[in-house]
């Protein structure tokens, strides 16, 4: 299930052909892109959602942005999870495609919605925040500090 277009943003879901774009994205993952993909391909599959494209409506690749299953502490999560290209950074589309996707997330039934962020993220931090998730806790995650935001979701 893709989100809906919003006001400036539409979803599709990511191919091989989107390869050089995704390349583009700082993605804090020991995948290349190739494996981001095929990654991302094999979750679609798996669970009916992964990380969507992300276009403006004229076509312009923005980023990723969608919802992933995430192991916390032993617990497998609905994560949302959100890439904007750096030059197209603090315009609002990561809120605007995150807040998309959070309602996906609701349409779905997931009830429990988090997002993993790094401490120093300052940017997706507020992104949370906007789409209403609030810190959880803070974990040790992928070799690292993590921050854990979350929002429980009504049906």
């Amino acid at each position: 299930m893709l989100p809906p277009p919003t006001a400036r943003l539409r979803f599709r879901e990511m191919t091989e052909a989107d390869l050089p774009d995704i390349a583009t994205l700082d993605i804090s993952s020991s995948r290349t892109a190739e494996g981001w993909v095929a990654w991302n391909r094999d979750n679609y599959l798996e669970h009916g959602f992964g990380l969507w494209v992300v276009e403006t409506h004229e076509g312009g690749f923005v980023g990723d942005c969608g919802l992933t299953m995430q192991e916390v502490e032993g617990e497998w999560l609905v994560e949302a999870g959100w890439h904007v290209r750096a030059p197209l950074r603090r315009q609002g589309y990561a809120a605007e495609a995150a807040a998309a996707v959070r309602e996906t997330a609701r349409v779905m039934g997931v009830e429990h919605l988090i997002a993993i962020i790094r401490p120093d993220n300052l940017a997706s931090q507020g992104v949370a925040r906007r789409i209403g998730m609030v810190l959880e806790r803070e974990v040790h995650k992928n070799g690292g500090p993590a921050l854990v935001f979350a929002v429980d979701l009504e049906r």
